[in-house]
């Protein structure tokens, strides 16, 4: 699949329909495009609240029936977009996009890196070999995450063909952050004392403010917009490193180290070598970090320049974590 972009884009009224919208991703993409004047429906089982202003229609997205009723929901003239997190079987995601596919301009899905096959050679794009695809009834007890994720993309692509985006994500950060990498740093931060730092201070870490992603999915789904296909979505390599995020870690928790007694957290630089040979668990006690190895070196390099070239606009990653805090607390 190739990508490609025009600065074409239109006003407000856009018609928009989020499967899901409560929770991590797709409630920020509510909110984003509720403030832009968007037209939105949410689509979810009503578990979690949906931002004031937007259409909610109820329904489980694994029941033939609430999907097809979703089709009949559809406002006059259709959506012009659909944007879907779903990280399950994908037979989930294929039932919604075959339901929509007459009444739904553009499908944005919002994958993973993880996708990509390993080894990820340095500078990892879109053209990078993926995994196998889950089948569409996988058994979510033995199916990787990857396998999901390229199991709802071919979903989805198998239905809207170059209507699809495919949003190939980096880690996700930012308000209200689900599952929860920042805010592990930061509540133990928030204690004071030594925080172990993993392996080189100057090297890459690859996020994206989730505020930052729905910006570009609704810009990039627009009438008029002819971004499509796979698009690896990551701030710029030399957005933020190790110590960028780790410092501004450190520097919004300050104060309430203090409050509770203690002095600011400091910073104690660990070679991962030393940290994985004393039984350092990285994903429970080093969330969101990634080594840097042969297997994993495309994580660190992955090439993002179609996300950035297509409108991705990133804030300080300073702002994403004092915001994320405020949130917290």
């Amino acid at each position: 699949m190739t990508c490609t972009f025009t600065t074409t884009s239109t006003t407000a009224d856009v018609r928009l329909l989020v499967l899901g919208g409560g929770a991590f991703v797709g409630g920020a993409v509510v909110r984003a495009a509720l403030d832009r004047g968007d037209a939105v429906t949410t689509f979810t089982r009503g578990v979690r609240p949906v931002a004031p202003g937007a259409r909610h229609v109820r329904g489980d997205r694994t029941v033939p029936d609430d999907v097809a009723r979703l089709g009949r929901a559809a406002p006059d003239g259709g959506w012009d977009a659909v944007v879907d997190t779903w990280a399950g079987a994908p037979g989930a995601v294929r039932l919604s996009a075959t339901a929509l596919a007459d009444v739904a301009g553009r499908y944005g899905y919002l994958s993973s890196r993880a996708v990509y096959a390993r080894p990820l050679r340095p500078g990892t794009d879109e053209c990078h070999p993926t995994v196998r695809p889950a089948a569409d009834d996988a058994d979510l007890s033995n199916a990787e995450y990857g396998e999901l994720k390229r199991g709802g993309e071919l979903a989805v692509v198998d239905t809207f063909g170059d209507r699809a985006l495919l949003a190939r994500c980096a880690l996700i950060v930012g308000p209200g952050e689900q599952p929860e990498r920042l805010p592990v740093w930061l509540r133990r931060a928030a204690r004071g004392g030594t925080l172990v730092a993993p392996g080189d201070p100057d090297q890459p870490w690859r996020l994206v403010d989730v505020r930052d992603l729905a910006e570009w999915l609704l810009a990039a789904l627009e009438p008029g917009s002819a971004v499509s296909g796979a698009v690896n979505v990551a701030a710029p390599e030399g957005h933020a490193t190790t110590r960028d995020v780790l410092d501004a870690v450190v520097d919004v928790t300050a104060a309430d180290a203090v409050r509770a007694g203690g002095a600011p957290a400091r910073l104690d630089w660990r070679p991962w070598p030393e940290l994985e040979g004393s039984g350092v668990d990285r994903w429970a006690e080093l969330p969101g970090w990634v080594p840097r190895t042969t297997a994993t070196e495309g994580l660190i390099s992955t090439d993002a320049s179609r996300a950035v070239a297509t409108g991705l606009r990133c804030r300080p990653v300073a702002e994403t974590v004092r915001d994320l805090w405020a949130r917290i607390v």
